[in-house]
């Protein structure tokens, strides 16, 4: 592949009916041709190795969340060896590929200059290959290191530790009342008051001597459908603390999906020319924007009438 992509670039760039492309071309070929593109292309490969099984499992639909969250522990382990021990091989690797392909090494210990062309500019104090290891390797294994902790610091693993103790499947193998009592208790406790916790327990104790023995409620995989299971047989209204806590539960990945969405749009709204934004006048754009499936059903019509019923206006929009 590496041998066809240089091959057509070269032609565009003999190519005299491309003069316009030839520039950009001419630099595409020039990166794609340097060190410093295949060192960045394969230890982008050997982070990605490692971390590819963790994303694996988290996209399927019936991940086993205690299983998940010890991949998660092994993958913070995996990314701090290479860390430690991972700089000469992966080195070793990309020096190989390069003489392989005719691709100028540098003198990794040169003086490093920054920038391009007649923009660079050398700094005495880094080596070259003091860039590449600690600007380059460190800093994005750091990184990767850090969105790791930050997505599953000790609160969010106790939480889906804890969740995965309402989880139906294996026969109810992971129930444990204490977990699911201390999940309301700690993370829910505006959602129960003192009364209802303290009847959560024993709520739970007869839940757990009727719903795993009950015939439409086994051979069950999630905890969604668990919920519509208790619904449909009539055992939520029967054990109603119990559902409030299993639909607390299913909305942990809406939740987080909308701050997601929330953060991605606010770039899109909140622009350079819109800095004065107000906070209120930016909540309501990002609704718009982020709940646009539900903003289509309003009609313009239906706006101007709840317009109109806020208070008496002089100017007539119909």
């Amino acid at each position: 592949m590496f041998d066809v992509t240089c091959s057509i670039l070269k032609n565009i760039i003999k190519d005299k009916s491309s003069y316009s492309q030839r520039g950009d071309t001419d630099a595409a070929y020039d990166s794609i041709t340097s060190f410093e593109f295949f060192f960045i292309l394969h230890f982008i490969q050997e982070i990605m190795r490692i971390i590819d099984n963790l994303f694996q499992v988290l996209q399927n639909q019936f991940q086993d969340i205690l299983n998940a969250l010890d991949l998660v522990s092994n993958t913070k382990v995996l990314i701090q060896e290479l860390r430690e021990c991972g700089w000469d091989p992966l080195l070793e690797k990309v020096t190989s590929f390069c003489n392989q392909y005719d691709i100028s090494i540098p003198d990794m210990n040169a003086c490093y200059a920054a920038g391009r062309g007649r923009f660079r500019h050398q700094q005495d104090h880094i080596t070259i290959g003091h860039y590449y290891r600690f600007d380059i390797f460190t800093i994005a294994i750091d990184s990767q290191l850090q969105e790791l902790n930050s997505r599953f610091n000790e609160h969010t693993v106790e939480l889906l530790i804890l969740s995965s103790a309402l989880d139906p499947r294996d026969g109810y193998r992971s129930f444990k009342i204490d977990d699911i009592y201390n999940l309301a208790d700690k993370f829910y406790p505006r959602d129960f008051s003192e009364q209802e916790n303290i009847h959560l327990r024993y709520q739970l104790r007869h839940y757990e001597l009727d719903v795993p023995q009950h015939p439409e409620l086994q051979n069950i995989l999630t905890i969604s459908e668990l919920c519509q299971g208790l619904a449909r047989i009539g055992k939520s209204t029967i054990y109603p603390l119990v559902d409030r806590l299993i639909r607390l539960v299913l909305t942990l990945p809406i939740s987080t999906t909308t701050t997601k969405r929330a953060f991605s749009v606010m770039k899109i709204v909140k622009t350079r020319l819109r800095n004065k934004m107000k906070d209120e006048y930016l909540a309501n754009n990002l609704v718009v924007h982020i709940e646009k499936e539900i903003i289509e059903k309003f009609t313009i019509e239906s706006i101007i009438d709840d317009y109109y019923s806020m208070k008496e206006r002089q100017a007539q929009l119909q």
